[in-house]
């Protein structure tokens, strides 16, 4: 039952993923554009969380929060050059 749970999850947030691609390709403004690559962040995130579980490895969290840390940091800073026009001030 949980491998079939995990195939489902995959399927899912691969679904998501391409979903969010397409949205990025056709986003009309720079705010969506982020938005849609923060959001494909956090489903990769997803799928490398699913990963460490159907493999029983704890080495793919420590990868998914590298990950998550690195996916911040440039949201924040994409949405400080939208708001200033610098990031360094």
């Amino acid at each position: 039952m949980m491998a079939l749970a995990l195939t489902f999850a995959f399927g899912c947030f691969a679904v998501a993923l391409l979903l969010n691609l397409i949205h990025l390709l056709r986003a009309p403004t720079l705010p969506d554009r982020i938005l849609a690559v923060d959001t494909m962040v956090v489903n990769t995130i997803a799928l490398i969380v699913l990963y460490g579980v159907k493999t029983a490895s704890g080495l793919n969290f420590e990868a998914a929060m590298l990950l998550a840390m690195t996916g911040f940091v440039s949201t924040v800073a994409f949405c400080k050059f939208l708001l200033r026009g610098s990031i360094i001030e």
